[in-house]
């Protein structure tokens, strides 16, 4: 007979901090995002404190644009902001097995959804200064409810010259994923301006 295999335990503790900014919050939640439902407190801290531990490098975490972003202060104080993430409902804590895991709850997934399509909309207008696209094969399976925020944005550019790109990533999506693209494509082809 095996004996059950015992959670491991967590306390939450916000030591002194009463408030974030939302910048702060904003930017523990891009952090999170890199490791949802697969890594808990300890390693997002450690993202956050842009530590080179061989976990944090392994699995690309410092390719995370805040990756650093608390480089000054301690791995304890940024736990402490952490954990007031979570005591204030921005992220949860659920068990995978027996290992406790960060995951958005639905607040902290709004917010985080908005920031994400944001930088998604910042990256392609990076694209547009050269002809390599083939950053959308990453948009691939992506949450469809963020994608189509994403959408919206690009949209409300009234920038045409998103329509090259926008072909090349219809071409690899799913049949509602390409309907929603052409959607966005016939506006800014009808509608748009090249700027």
């Amino acid at each position: 007979m095996s004996r059950k295999k015992q959670r491991v335990r967590y306390d939450l503790d916000s030591g002194d901090i009463r408030s974030l900014t939302i910048e702060e919050i904003k930017v523990i939640l891009r952090a999170a995002d890199e490791l949802i439902a697969t890594g808990g407190r300890s390693m997002l801290a450690k993202i956050l404190k842009g530590s080179k531990d061989k976990k944090v490098l392994e699995h690309g975490l410092d390719l995370c644009p805040v990756y650093g972003y608390y480089r000054e202060l301690t791995l304890q104080d940024i736990t402490h902001r952490i954990d007031w993430m979570i005591m204030k409902g921005y992220l949860e804590i659920e068990y995978t097995g027996r290992l406790p895991v960060i995951v958005f709850s639905k607040i902290g997934w709004e917010i985080e959804r908005e920031t994400y399509a944001e930088e998604l909309l910042q990256t392609f207008e990076r694209l547009l200064e050269g002809k390599d696209y083939s950053f959308v094969q990453e948009l691939k399976d992506r949450n469809r409810g963020m994608i189509i925020l994403f959408l919206e944005k690009i949209k409300q550019t009234g920038n045409a010259r998103y329509v090259p790109i926008l072909k090349v990533w219809k071409e690899i999506e799913y049949k509602k994923m390409k309907a929603e693209i052409q959607r966005v494509i016939d506006y800014l082809v009808k509608e748009g301006t090249i700027f």
